[in-house]
């Protein structure tokens, strides 16, 4: 398949190192132009890790380039690029292509339905609970793989195309995926912002001073049990909506292949397998400019519209807007554009699932 991906840190190069291995045809378009400045002429893209090889790249000089003529498009930049990348995307989808959100948060697969509706395009819109692998940037022409997941949550929008969705999700990337309910379940199933934002309480310093610190060496029992009662109330929101999501607990059974028990010990299993992933040298980190504004934030809006109290997830974004001296909920651009607050709980999830 042609496969444009958008977006060229670490997960956009893995996908493309995964994808050029199974056979397909990826090209970039990265909207900050970073990949054109980095692979001028016949430079090569270097991966290492769970990946290995030398590839060349197709690099797309704009938008319209790389998605015209696609079979597929995969949305690869952090969440507070969400909106601009869905604006510029939106007037090149035509029928007949899919678009696949990696990874979905704060109700981006609705933003850029609502957009697509508004041209009378109809198209499947996949949105996963998390990344495919997990990758970072290891140089301005390499990237480092350090794991593919095992099991996978996928929903699609509208979900009467679900099985297209999750057809073209496996021809991509094999047989890992798992249908979920709707795009609720998806956004409920995203184990990232509790994870992280509690470990960036428990080892604030250390990333402010730029320390070397292990990601999940550093998820103690104390840490682990603030996720494990995050956990807590994002389970009694996604019951709220009727919905049966993954624990926290699940989630590291499936991503990590580690035995269930507490979260501290999770992660210290994790950690004997993995010891070179490090927690981030600065507060400047996706950890919470990404987690807080995209990934508390909905959560609490949902909150509201459920009658479900989250006190941790409003404590995350206080302490948090606090520390960083920031407005987080003033920094999620994709709320405003959706008015979700004059919906019941029933009538957005009927909207969630594109009914």
């Amino acid at each position: 398949m042609r496969v444009a991906i958008v977006g060229f840190g670490g997960i956009g190069r893995g996908y493309v190192a995964y994808l050029t291995g199974q056979g397909h045809e990826p090209v970039i378009w990265s909207p900050s132009g970073a990949a054109l400045a980095d692979f001028s002429g016949d430079a090569l893209l270097t991966v290492t890790g769970k990946l290995e090889a030398d590839l060349p790249l197709r690099i797309a000089r704009h938008c319209a380039e790389a998605v015209g003529g696609a079979e597929v498009v995969i949305v690869a930049v952090q969440a507070n690029g969400f909106r601009a990348v869905l604006d510029a995307i939106a007037p090149h989808l035509a029928a007949g292509q899919i678009v696949i959100i990696s990874a979905h948060c704060s109700f981006a697969a609705l933003y850029l339905h609502r957009l697509l509706s508004a041209r009378g395009v109809d198209i499947p819109i996949a949105a996963w609970a998390t990344t495919a692998l997990t990758a970072r940037k290891s140089g301005p022409r390499s990237v480092h793989v350090s794991g593919i997941r095992a099991k996978l949550d996928v929903a699609t929008l509208p979900a009467g195309h679900a099985q297209v969705g999750l057809d073209v999700c496996r021809s991509l990337f094999g047989d890992r995926f798992e249908l979920r309910e709707d795009l609720l379940a998806i956004m409920l199933s995203n184990l990232n912002p509790p994870a992280h934002v509690a470990n960036m309480l428990g080892n604030l310093t250390r990333a402010e001073r730029g320390e070397d610190w292990p990601n999940y060496g550093s998820i103690t029992q104390g840490v682990g049990r603030i996720v494990d009662a995050m956990d807590v109330e994002r389970l009694a929101l996604a019951g709220a909506f009727g919905l049966s999501v993954r624990s926290v607990q699940d989630h590291y059974v499936h991503s990590f292949g580690v035995a269930a028990g507490p979260v501290g010990e999770m992660a210290a299993a994790v950690y004997r397998n993995r010891p070179e992933l490090l927690g981030p040298k600065t507060l400047e980190t996706r950890f919470i400019t990404e987690d807080v504004p995209f990934g508390l934030v909905p959560l609490e809006a949902l909150g509201r519209i459920a009658g479900v109290p989250l006190p941790l997830h409003k404590a995350g974004i206080a302490l948090f807007d606090a520390i960083c001296a920031r407005d987080f909920r003033a920094e999620n651009d994709l709320l405003p554009a959706l008015d979700l607050e004059r919906f019941t709980a029933d009538e957005l999830h009927r909207e969630l699932r594109g009914a």
